[in-house]
């Protein structure tokens, strides 16, 4: 709730209960009289006829307190408890300071109409809304939250004001203010390092991904790089094309990072005849919403019941109950889509209450997707570019494993390792582009037709476009994300995140998706060391959709039950 409506109150509350949180952990992972009792059942799995999820719970959960400090000395433990201390309120801290970067400290002000030149028409009313609510009528306001970015990116003519608002993307957290998240990350990084070493391993990578299927940093880092030069070289195909774009139009300066989406989207134009601008009218959220529906109830037979009774934290919230063909509760699932001042940037999904079993009696999920989505604007519903329909597909994805988990342990059911947990989500992706599925929720908004088959056609050959500069600037981070857990960190983030770069090669028009200063996911997030996974699990998702296609039958049920057994 804090990371998806939170409020002054709310993070007094935060930091006061976090180290609360964090020592109740400790007191229960180093208590030594518990622990005894866990290792010796521990030390007799294999006499005590235990079935495989018996025998797979111990193991587990021994392994817990040992990756936990159950097994170190009394003056290591206590050492352990005050670097967990620390790294709770870093954490917080992190978070904090990027939330407010993002959504209060930076705002793009036009008060020319001439500077909105390029700019679709919704975006504009979108703006002029947003200046209104400020007080500023007559004016336009662009933030740092993507559905008012990158329209401003993509399309707007002005390219001062576009470097402008992308070096204020780009700066977030490194602007030498009490907002600043340099020293926040020094201190992370430090103990995080400590903490690994305590705990037996060479660095804090080594430390994560041993519970992962990649198992060492070293697998990670080799199969990062077999990628990066691929990539790396298709992105600078793409530069080369934009300069052409650039030179052709009479233009005398060199592609920047803040040119990169404007001249991307001309490329796409002249390439394959279609910009984003005509896909949207047919990208309704609720459309989409429909269209993930259908997908689900054809993959796995559930349906969903849009529920008004259901308590919501936002009044934005929808609350659905998702239930089996036959009318059996499986839980609750939440969607909460438009940006606010109270909400963290990205997408993720989560859960108020997991699948468990309390007296023989199953006890059913509450999960919730979170999403920064394109808000309506004047007489216009909330229309999502293509992305943004990936993404409602992926995290719905995350929802239904949640959704769909039934085991009587919470320490095993649905418990899976990091650089799997991306399969579920991202496979669900597939069946947004696919044209029978398109079929179905693309719909104008305006006048309800099916979107045409010259669309479909140019939404799949375009499908590879840009797909250097997206899988350059994912790599980056992931590579950024992995020196800083394996090499000895400087002390200064500036220079340590530049030698990273440098290191690989990445070219100075492209960014790491993520730079360190806002790097979430790695630093308040839970993905620290584990940025990588989205692509590992591609891989398995490649896979796994293309077996059910080579089916013929993409919604094949028994393909489909045993990916989700």
């Amino acid at each position: 709730l804090n990371s998806a409506n939170t409020n002054d109150q709310m993070q007094a509350l935060a930091r006061e209960i976090t180290p609360m949180l964090s020592a109740h952990r400790d007191n229960i992972m180093l208590n030594m009289d518990l622990f005894k009792r866990v290792k010796d059942v521990y030390d007799q799995r294999n006499s005590m006829n235990l079935n495989h999820e018996q025998l797979r719970l111990v193991e587990k959960i021994y392994k817990d307190f040992e990756r936990n400090g159950a097994n170190l000395p009394a003056e290591k433990q206590e050492e352990l408890r005050k670097l967990n201390n620390q790294l709770s309120m870093l954490t917080l801290k992190f978070g904090e300071n990027t939330l407010a970067e993002t959504n209060k400290n930076f705002k793009l002000t036009v008060d020319k109409k001439e500077d909105l030149k390029g700019l679709p028409a919704d975006v504009v009313t979108a703006a002029a809304e947003l200046a209104k609510k400020q007080g500023m009528e007559g004016k336009w306001i662009f933030t740092l939250q993507k559905p008012s970015m990158i329209p401003f990116l993509q399309y707007a003519e002005n390219r001062d004001l576009r470097e402008k608002l992308y070096k204020g993307y780009l700066n977030r957290g490194n602007n030498n203010n009490d907002f600043d998240n340099k020293k926040v990350i020094a201190g992370i990084i430090k103990l995080r390092d400590q903490r690994a070493k305590l705990l037996g391993f060479p660095n804090y990578a080594a430390y994560v991904i041993d519970e992962n299927m990649a198992k060492t940093p070293e697998t990670v880092n080799q199969f990062l790089m077999k990628l990066w030069e691929p990539a790396l070289k298709r992105a600078k195909h793409e530069k080369d094309d934009m300069q052409a774009m650039i030179n052709k139009e009479g233009g005398s300066f060199k592609l920047q990072m803040w040119d990169w989406w404007y001249y991307a989207e001309k490329v796409r134009k002249a390439k394959y005849d279609l910009d984003e601008a005509q896909l949207k009218p047919y990208f309704r959220l609720e459309n989409v919403i429909d269209g993930m529906i259908y997908v689900a109830n054809k993959l796995y037979g559930v349906k969903f019941i849009k529920r008004t009774d259901i308590p919501v934290y936002n009044n934005e919230v929808m609350a659905y109950e998702v239930q089996e063909a036959d009318g059996r509760h499986i839980g609750v699932f939440y969607m909460d889509f438009h940006p606010r001042p109270g909400k963290n940037a990205g997408a993720w999904c989560t859960t108020y209450r997991s699948q468990s079993y309390k007296d023989g009696k199953k006890i059913t999920p509450v999960v919730s997707i979170v999403c920064n989505f394109t808000r309506p604007a004047g007489n216009v519903p909330a229309l999502l570019n293509f992305d943004e329909v990936r993404t409602l597909f992926h995290e719905s994805g995350h929802a239904f494993h949640s959704l769909f988990t039934d085991g009587p342990y919470k320490r095993t059911a649905r418990d899976v390792p990091r650089d799997f947990v991306e399969l579920p989500s991202q496979i669900m992706e597939n069946w947004a582009s696919e044209p029978a599925v398109l079929r179905v929720y693309a719909k104008h908004y305006q006048t309800g037709k099916v979107i045409p088959e010259e669309l479909i056609s140019k939404l799949s050959k375009s499908a590879q476009f840009n797909q250097g500069f997206e899988t350059v600037e994912y790599l980056a981070a992931s590579l950024l994300d992995m020196d800083y857990h394996t090499n000895t960190f400087n002390g200064d983030v500036e220079s340590f995140e530049k030698t990273s770069m440098d290191n690989i090669g990445l070219i100075p028009e492209i960014a790491p998706r993520y730079r360190s200063t806002y790097f979430s996911h790695i630093f308040s997030g839970g993905y620290s060391a584990g940025y990588y996974v989205y692509i590992w699990a591609a891989v398995l998702d490649a896979d796994a959709f293309y077996t059910i296609k080579q089916s013929g039958d993409m919604f094949n049920p028994n393909l489909t039950t045993k990916f989700i057994t």
